[in-house]
């Protein structure tokens, strides 16, 4: 059915780069990247991560081993928190230019990798800083080797050419794209995912499924990007009851992290618009607010407002989610309250009022959507226009229960 929503006269890009190692025991690929990073001259690496979850998750301990049998120096830089900002960045560099690291390995959910390939891009510009990348001052055509060890299944940082960062002074949380900061080397072991709280084991999928819902209907999504989507949301919607109801359910966390990996693939394809777009200023007024949770807020109301662009191409991908739905624009409002049936059914039925936001966020919300470097871009793929209106009416629709 979705095939009717592709113009076959538009030429598509279709991207995939990234080598990625996937399955249990993966971790154990860091002696093999280490020794090819040793061999092309690498003899000092940074390090990023957050506070405890890469030594908690045990990765630490085998990276570690790898670096030092390998004869690489290493600092760690571990204060990278959710929704990393530029003083991470920019204090993560110093320290990575004053060691004198040539390539960046990072540990843990898309936080860290999204800050790690920042201070990748700074590493070969010394006199730029992260305020300089993230408002779009100058175009990185190089940045150091990044190697992703992936934590969690949602991001997909490690297989795509996105970062984002978050400018606290401003508001901002800019995304940026880039060929050079492809992760050279990935690693996706299901193993080092067991630990990640319920809330965030529910959060990560929820950003894989917007993930490719969004690549899945933008103006310029291809069959590639929509066939991804279709198979990433069978698999979330197959495995995350699992992962939830087990938390060491290996083989549920094997077909999670396969899924938030394509995700990272589909949207690296059909990029991103309205849910992403407008859930930045979320997290950049509220940078405690985890990223999958204000995703999952707004969804419904972006499902409500496209179906009627995209029918076809949304009646396909989330039938694992919501069966029956025949691609008619009319089911636009069944399609969206059975996309809140399931996000209830995992457990996350909150709106924008129950994060802290009221009426009077709109105005503001709406503004920084617009105001923010790179969101406009994101706004212009979407399939139903980039209207102020739009906008607005999505936060309206998404701030109470109905």
């Amino acid at each position: 059915m979705w095939e009717k929503d592709i113009n076959i006269n538009e030429v598509k890009e279709i991207r995939t780069r990234t080598t990625v190692y996937l399955g249990v025991g993966a971790i154990q690929k860091i002696n093999d990247i280490a020794k090819t990073l040793k061999g092309e001259g690498v003899d000092k690496v940074i390090v990023m991560s957050g506070h405890h979850a890469y030594k908690s998750t045990g990765a630490w301990d085998v990276v570690e081993k790898a670096l030092k049998d390998n004869g690489i120096g290493y600092i760690n830089f571990d204060q990278v928190t959710p929704n990393p900002n530029t003083h991470h960045v920019n204090d993560a560099a110093k320290m990575a230019r004053d060691f004198g690291a040539k390539a960046v390995i990072t540990i843990g959910g898309g936080s860290p990798t999204d800050a790690g390939k920042s201070v990748a891009i700074l590493l070969k510009y010394p006199d730029k800083t992260a305020e300089d990348i993230f408002e779009f001052r100058f175009t990185p055509e190089k940045a150091a080797p990044v190697v992703a060890i992936n934590l969690t299944h949602g991001t997909g940082s490690e297989t795509n050419r996105f970062a984002v960062v978050t400018n606290l002074e401003k508001n901002f949380k800019p995304a940026i794209a880039y060929d050079c900061i492809y992760p050279r080397f990935a690693i996706d072991d299901p193993q080092l995912m067991t630990k990640l709280s319920p809330k965030q084991t529910r959060y990560v999928s929820i950003d894989a499924v917007n993930h490719v819902i969004e690549a899945a209907t933008s103006t310029v999504a291809s069959p590639y990007s929509i066939s991804i989507a279709k198979q990433v949301i069978e698999l979330v919607a197959k495995y995350l009851p699992k992962a939830i109801a087990n938390p060491e359910d290996l083989e549920a966390r094997y077909f999670l992290a396969y899924a938030a990996m394509m995700g990272g693939v589909g949207f690296d394809n059909g990029m991103l618009h309205y849910t992403h777009a407008l859930e930045h200023p979320l997290s950049a007024v509220k940078p405690e607010l985890a990223h999958g949770f204000g995703l999952a807020i707004l969804l419904p109301a972006v499902i409500n407002t496209i179906y009627k662009d995209r029918a076809a191409t949304l009646a396909d991908i989330l039938a694992p989610l919501v069966p029956g739905l025949k691609g008619e624009a009319s089911e636009a409002k069944n399609a969206a309250d059975g996309v809140y049936a399931w996000l209830k059914s995992v457990d996350v039925p909150e709106k924008l009022e129950d994060a802290g936001f009221t009426q009077n966020d709109i105005d503001k919300l709406t503004d920084l959507v617009f105001t923010t470097p790179s969101l406009g871009g994101l706004i212009d793929i979407g399939p139903s226009g980039n209207s102020r209106e739009l906008v607005r009416n999505i936060y309206q629709e998404s701030l109470k229960r109905a």
